[in-house]
């Protein structure tokens, strides 16, 4: 209750872990924890993240930092831009180095598996509204965590892609890619030669390709950036990529016009 005696305003939440059981895991102490606070949307990866911060612009982002594609420090990045008022609480299974980055940072964090006194002292300053630090102390620490060795789970990029174009398999080099297109279960591998199916979700493709060369434009589509001929950004925010070598153009999705920021 406030010092007027009206109820708080109702602040909402959002919570994306890539591991259904321990998502529902927070999910369910965060309720007994803060029985007010609504959670909005639940997350398995970092693009549903991003969408769900841009769709529901929520007071608090729980984010995992090791999610398939997009990792939490990149959501967190691209909050900025999406939801700009939205305090991030990273979820961790880091060490102590980077934990004395997140303190240093006055970024709130909750180490796995989440104790239940933890979370609520995290509660308790997110409550006081004292959780969020200004946007350069999240830039200066997002790129200390980045630099930290795996921080992303990091793997060794994939080089070539065996893929399926009818009876035939072909051996597809990752940089004569176009970009990735989700099919069902399986994505959709655009050359400029024509389409080959390659039976790996986008979700699990994404971290094994070079994030300096690949960027998810949207739910649904990575994106070569040595294939883009240009970007022509419209009124509503989003985007439309042109391609060097296909003539069909991609739609860039709002939250993920900021990677596009300096280009």
């Amino acid at each position: 209750m406030s010092d007027l005696g009206k109820p708080d305003p109702v602040r909402t939440c959002i919570v994306a872990e890539d591991e259904s059981l321990l998502r529902h895991a927070l999910v369910a102490e965060l309720k007994r924890a803060w029985p007010a606070l609504q959670v909005v949307a639940e997350c398995e990866d970092g693009a549903s993240a991003v969408e769900a911060l841009a769709e529901h612009t929520p007071d608090i982002a729980f984010l995992d930092i090791r999610m398939p594609g997009l990792t939490g420090l990149e959501v967190a990045a691209l909050a900025a831009d999406a939801s700009p008022r939205t305090q991030i609480v990273f979820v961790t299974a880091y060490d102590q180095y980077a934990i004395d980055a997140f303190e240093r940072g006055a970024i709130d964090y909750l180490l796995k598996p989440v104790k239940a006194d933890r979370l609520e002292a995290t509660v308790a300053r997110l409550q006081a509204r004292d959780a969020l630090p200004d946007a350069a102390a999240l830039a200066a620490l997002l790129d200390k965590l980045g630099a930290l060795p795996n921080a992303a789970g990091a793997v060794e990029p994939l080089t070539w892609l065996t893929a399926s174009a009818g009876r035939e398999t072909r051996l597809v080099l990752v940089d004569d890619v176009a970009y990735f297109r989700a099919d069902h279960k399986y994505t959709t591998v655009v050359t400029a030669e024509g389409e080959a199916l390659l039976r790996t979700p986008l979700r699990e493709l994404l971290p094994r390709l070079d994030p300096a060369n690949f960027k998810q434009i949207h739910r649904s589509t990575i994106v070569n950036l040595k294939a883009i001929a240009g970007i022509v950004r419209d009124d509503s925010g989003r985007g439309t990529v042109r391609l060097k070598h296909r003539p069909e153009t991609l739609t860039v999705s709002q939250p993920f016009m900021a990677l596009f920021r300096h280009m």
